[in-house]
């Protein structure tokens, strides 16, 4: 058995715009039901997780699991400037308390892509008074996450956040697709970030970070690829890597990889296995990920705070997740410090731009009557976490990772 240290995460994670329902007060509910959107079929429901997280935070446990991470709704908690709602502080702090009871670690993000109304509607995260408006969010989310969370993660994937403001579409959350990132939100979400974490101090003992979506960037080898390549990746994920330094911890989340020709990023190959969200299958993209958070951090500690594929097949699932736990316990038998692996998704959910589609989920969920149905994925899991270890046999032959 290759063995895992004690303590060790071994988590699944959601959002609450893809999981909750009717989030009706946030910017994505106004994008979905824009005239002319391309966002191909609204939110709605969603998998009705707002009522039923105590279900979903059980199944998680019973198969073997201690750790859940789920973000808090900022357009809930601030529904109009200033003004808090005690019944929706009190919601998320139940389901903090409801993580312990079934013995989870619960990992709770602050911002997951959206955004109050009011809040877009003052220019978003180009609104100079952005930074204040988040620390002050933070400070009205401090009862959630004073007593019994370790870990807190500010601002999700600030790297798409900034790409997704430069051309306010998210019709493939990869790089081929997405606009080059807006400097000014990055930096005012690096700000933000920098302020919450400021208030999150004040609690002794808690631990916060933010997380990037690592996009394991290849060149073609092309002339001139390796010079866009450098060019390409610095303000896409290095950047947000180098400014964890200093943090508590830094989350990765890592999916696919993204080639880099002389001219910038190329769709994938049409002779690779690719997901039901188009990206290619491939399972070292998590320890390239960690790698990389972890030397251009100055060597922070990592939490991987999402992997996983979108699949019809469970058993690519379980292959893919197994491929990208060896990469990583290799990352860490060469020293890197990680805490835990959080699978996305707990749930099968809804995936943005792409809808209900694609399924990342370990647990299936009926969308007319929200029965869940757990997977042979979170059972494979579970016995993983159970083990604090994997079997020295893999799943498939490991793909190798390509020299840097």
């Amino acid at each position: 058995m290759q063995n895992f240290p004690d303590g060790f995460l071994w988590g699944a994670a959601t959002a609450a715009h893809q999981v909750e329902g009717n989030n009706v007060n946030n910017d994505w509910w106004v994008k979905e039901h824009a005239a002319g959107t391309q966002i191909v079929e609204p939110s709605g429901d969603a998998m009705d997780s707002y009522h039923r997280y105590r279900e979903d935070m059980k199944l998680l446990a019973d198969a073997g699991l201690n750790s859940y991470r789920f973000s808090i709704e900022w357009s809930r908690i601030e529904p109009a400037p200033g003004e808090v709602s005690r019944a929706e502080i009190d919601h998320y702090r139940r389901m903090v308390d409801t993580a312990h009871e079934f013995g989870l670690n619960p990992v709770v993000t602050l911002m997951h892509f959206t955004v109050p109304q009011w809040m877009f509607a003052r220019g978003f995260w180009r609104n100079p008074d952005a930074p204040d408006l988040f620390a002050r969010f933070t400070e009205a989310a401090l009862p959630i996450v004073a007593e019994g969370v370790d870990y807190v993660c500010t601002i999700n994937e600030p790297n798409i956040a900034a790409m997704l403001a430069g051309g306010e579409t998210a019709a493939n959350l990869v790089a081929f697709g997405l606009p080059r990132p807006d400097l000014q939100v990055a930096d005012a979400l690096l700000e933000s970030h920098k302020r919450s974490r400021e208030v999150l101090s004040s609690v002794s003992g808690l631990k916060s970070g933010w997380t990037v979506a690592t996009q394991a960037f290849h060149s073609t080898g092309e002339p001139g690829a390796d010079e866009k390549l450098r060019e390409y990746a610095y303000p896409s994920d290095d950047w947000y890597l180098e400014n964890a330094r200093g943090d508590d911890f830094i989350g990765v989340q890592a999916y696919t990889r993204t080639f880099i020709g002389p001219d910038g990023p190329i769709p994938v190959r049409g002779d690779v296995e690719t997901t039901l969200t188009g990206w290619e299958f491939f399972p070292p993209a998590l320890e390239l990920g960690v790698r990389a958070a972890w030397e251009l951090s100055g060597h922070v500690p990592v939490m991987v705070t999402e992997n996983g594929i979108a699949t019809a097949d469970d058993t690519r699932r379980i292959a893919y997740a197994d491929g990208a736990l060896r990469g990583l316990k290799a990352a860490m038998d060469d020293g890197i410090d990680v805490l835990g692996y959080l699978h996305w998704s707990a749930l099968d959910n809804y995936e943005w731009a792409s809808g209900f589609r694609p399924t990342f989920g370990l647990i299936a969920v009926d969308r007319e009557t929200f029965v869940r149905t757990p997977k042979p994925s979170l059972a494979w899991l579970g016995e993983v976490a159970k083990a604090n270890a994997l079997p020295d046999v893999p799943v498939e032959a490991p793909v190798a990772v390509p020299a840097a």
